[in-house]
């Protein structure tokens, strides 16, 4: 990972935080699986029943077999995908492994919002920045055209569906658990760090938030959040995680799926955690191409789902692979 100057985030105010806001429902949620892909399918059809949404919001297209799309093939699939669900969607669910990228944007941003080279600057530039970040509300993303997207890996069907389970047992449970802010060595990745103190002051008094450095032995059996900066975790088979649990690493690949030089975004969903992130292309690093602790846990907290809380955290979303269960939401009160 090739050093640039850190950005600090914005993020909500502390104390202003609402109790609980309006979230998707399952009825906004597209679900995308590829045809004649047996497991695609019965994934993607355990997820809508799992979490009733609608049959005619279930869309199947022919998505080629291959890690990267080409720009015009991925803008073709989404043109049919979404003229093919319901106007209301304002969230799509990818359900497969791969592809993972469309040229050098992430697969989850490229569904989102279709292709463009703005969102993927080649080296150390930063890139167009989202109009959701630390937004009230998907509004003016649905006005764009917006869908934002998330991956459900599909490959191995016995996580996915533990995923919904996650999910299912994280919705309304206002967990107990705890987020940890994870300071390492590595000063590339370690950017985020600037950032932790501002975050334990604002929510310590909504919800237990530790600051500390990397485990050296049994690690925190009740992880809530869990954010770090390291190319491989190293800790990960010690961790410990509650339903509705985030986690994500700032390094280069972690979005790269298939790839074991750095821990990736589905190593985090394999140790436990209900949603991760990771890049799909060198994003340097600026710590506006990875999630921002503060602004997520903002939207977390007032019961928004994980789909909409990560995707509000992240300024420049364009080389960000979003993956896990988007319906989760353990703040939210009530049925959702």
């Amino acid at each position: 990972m090739r050093a640039a100057p850190a950005i600090l985030l914005g993020a909500l105010a502390a104390g202003l935080v609402p109790t609980s806001a309006p979230a998707l429902e399952a009825v906004d949620l597209g679900i995308v699986y590829r045809r004649g892909d047996a497991t695609s399918e019965q994934v993607a059809r355990l997820y809508g029943r799992e979490r009733r949404v609608p049959a005619a919001n279930l869309v199947a297209i022919d998505v080629p077999r291959e890690a990267v799309l080409p720009p015009a093939t991925l803008n073709r699939l989404r043109d049919e995908a979404l003229a093919r669900l319901p106007a209301r969607v304002a969230a799509l669910l990818l359900v497969w492994n791969a592809p993972y990228a469309a040229g050098c944007m992430s697969i989850t941003t490229a569904f989102a919002i279709g292709y463009g080279d703005a969102y993927c600057a080649p080296g150390c530039a930063r890139t167009a920045e989202s109009p959701l970040f630390d937004a009230d509300s998907l509004d003016r993303a649905r006005g764009l055209g917006w869908r934002i997207a998330m991956l459900l890996p599909a490959d191995d069907p016995r996580l996915a569906a533990d995923l919904v389970a996650r999910g299912q047992a994280a919705d309304a449970s206002a967990p107990a658990g705890t987020v940890y802010l994870v300071e390492t060595m590595d000063r590339a990745r370690n950017v985020r760090a600037e950032s932790f103190p501002a975050t334990l002051a604002a929510y310590r008094d909504r919800i237990r938030i530790e600051r500390i450095g990397v485990p050296e032995s049994t690690g925190p059996a009740d992880v809530l959040g869990y954010f770090t900066g390291a190319a491989q975790v190293a800790e990960l088979g010690r961790l410990r995680f509650r339903p509705g649990a985030v986690a994500d690493h700032l390094t280069s690949i972690g979005g790269v799926l298939d790839q074991r030089l750095q821990t990736t975004a589905l190593d985090w969903l394999r140790a436990g955690a209900t949603g991760s992130y990771g890049t799909v292309t060198e994003p340097c690093n600026h710590t506006g191409k990875f999630p921002s602790p503060m602004v997520f846990l903002g939207h977390y907290l007032r019961g928004e789902t994980l789909i909409e809380a990560y995707w509000k955290s992240v300024a420049m979303p364009g080389q960000g692979l979003f993956v896990g269960e988007p319906l989760a939401a353990p703040f939210r009160h009530g049925p959702g």
